[in-house]
C-alpha cells in the first residue's frame, strides 16, 4: 500500500500529467485571447501566433503536410473518417471506440492472437476490393501496447492504391510517424493540455471542405493557449524511453513469476503500456483494489451499468472471455519511478494472494 497521501500514477495511456512546458505555454496564450478568424489587428496578431505555433508543431514531427488543428483525438477521428472521399472503408478490429463509431460500416480487417494485422491478409483484402479505400490501422493499441507494422502495412495500402489512416494517439513523441496519409494526434497523451490536437494530412484533397476554420476543414474557434501548450509538450525533450522500456521489463517479468500473465507477450510492443492477467481475480476487483491502496490504473474492459463487459481488443484477438474479464492495464510516463513499479508488483502479489487464499 502506498504510505502517505502521495498516490502512484500508472494511467498515462489515459492521460499523462501536463509538462510545465504546456502550462507556460497555455499561460502565455491566454494573452493572445483574440480571434484568430477576426479581420483587425488583434486577430491578425492571434493569427500569427497561430501559424507559428503550426509551423513548429510540424517541426517537431518532421511532417511535411498539412496540419488541422481539432479539439482532440475524438474530433480529429471524426473528420478523418467522415470527410475523406474514398467511401468504402476498412478498419482493424482493435481501433479505438472512437474510431469504431465513425465507421459503423467499415469492413473489418482481423487480426492474429497477437493482435497484429497481418500484411498478406490485408493485401488479400484490399485486392479484392472494388476501389480505392480508407483503411484505418493504429499505431499502437492503447489496450496492449501492441504496435503495427505500419512500415509494411502502409506499403501494401499504397500498392493497392488506397489511402492510410493511422491513430498515433499513443505513439507521438515515442516513435517516428509512420508513411500514412492521415494522421491522429491527441495533445494530452504526451504532456499537453486535454481537449486538443490534431489531424496530420498529406494531401488535403483526399477531404471534403465545408467550410469554417482551418482552411475549411474544422468548424470552430481554434483553442490558441491550448495549440501552444500541445507543441511546447511535442517540443519538449523525450530521453525517457529507455527507463521505460526497463521499469516495463522488469514488470513484465515479476507478473510472470508471480503467477499472472502479460497480454500479447510475444508481439512487438511499445515501453509504455501493458495489460496483465490476474488469475481467478475480475478487473473492477482488482481496480477498487488497487484505488483503496492509493495506485491508479484502468482495466482492458469497460464497465457498464453495472455490468462488466469484455474488451473488443481481447475478444478480437481470440481472448478467452474469463480471462478478458481479468486483465488490467498498467501504463508508465516520465514521472515513473522504479520505486513506482516496485510498489506496484508488491500490492498486485499481495491482492493475488489474498484471492487464492480466500
Amino acid at each position: 500500500m502506498v504510505t502517505g497521501t502521495k498516490r502512484i500514477y500508472l494511467d498515462y495511456a489515459a492521460t499523462a500529467p501536463m509538462l510545465d512546458e504546456a502550462k507556460r505555454a497555455c499561460v502565455e496564450g491566454f494573452e493572445n485571447w483574440a480571434n484568430p478568424s477576426s479581420p483587425h489587428g488583434d486577430g491578425r496578431a492571434a493569427q500569427a501566433v497561430l501559424e507559428n505555433a503550426r509551423r513548429r508543431f510540424k517541426a517537431a514531427l518532421d511532417w511535411d503536410g498539412d496540419v488541422i488543428f481539432t479539439s482532440g483525438a475524438s474530433e480529429a477521428v471524426q473528420i478523418a473518417l467522415t470527410k475523406s472521399k474514398p467511401a468504402l472503408q476498412y478498419v482493424s478490429p482493435v481501433e479505438h471506440d472512437v474510431v469504431l463509431r465513425f465507421a459503423p460500416n467499415a469492413r473489418t480487417i482481423p487480426v492474429d492472437m497477437g493482435g497484429a494485422v497481418v500484411p498478406m491478409n490485408l493485401n488479400h483484402l484490399l485486392k479484392g476490393a472494388e476501389e480505392p479505400a480508407l483503411v484505418a490501422i493504429q499505431s499502437v493499441n492503447n489496450e496492449t501496447g501492441v504496435i503495427q507494422d505500419l512500415d509494411a502495412l502502409s506499403k501494401v495500402v499504397r500498392d493497392r492504391g488506397s489511402y492510410l489512416l493511422a491513430d498515433c494517439s499513443q505513439s507521438i513523441g515515442k516513435m517516428p510517424l509512420p508513411d500514412a496519409d492521415l494522421i491522429i494526434v491527441a495533445g494530452h497523451k504526451f504532456g499537453g493540455p486535454p481537449g486538443v490536437g490534431a489531424l496530420l494530412v498529406k494531401d488535403l484533397r483526399l477531404l471534403e471542405a465545408d467550410g469554417g476554420q482551418e482552411q475549411g476543414y474544422r468548424s470552430g474557434t481554434q483553442n490558441l493557449p491550448y495549440i501552444m501548450g500541445m507543441t511546447a509538450a511535442l517540443e519538449a525533450p523525450a530521453n525517457w524511453a529507455g527507463r521505460a522500456m526497463e521499469l516495463r521489463q522488469h514488470l513484465d517479468d515479476a507478473i510472470k513469476k508471480a503467477g499472472g500473465a502479460v497480454i500479447a507477450e510475444y508481439s512487438p510492443r511499445i515501453a509504455t503500456i501493458a495489460s496483465y492477467h490476474m488469475p481467478g481475480v475480475a478487473a473492477n476487483t482488482q481496480l477498487i483494489k488497487f484505488d483503496m491502496a492509493g495506485f491508479s490504473v484502468s482495466a482492458g474492459s469497460a464497465c457498464s451499468s453495472g455490468t462488466l463487459k469484455t474488451s473488443h481488443v481481447l475478444e478480437a484477438m481470440g481472448t478467452d472471455a474469463q480471462v478478458a474479464r481479468e486483465v488490467v492495464r498498467v501504463s508508465i510516463g516520465r514521472g515513473t519511478s522504479r520505486a513506482h513499479i516496485y510498489a506496484f508488483i508488491e500490492q498486485w502479489q499481495s491482492i493475488f494472494a489474498a484471492a487464492k487464499g480466500s
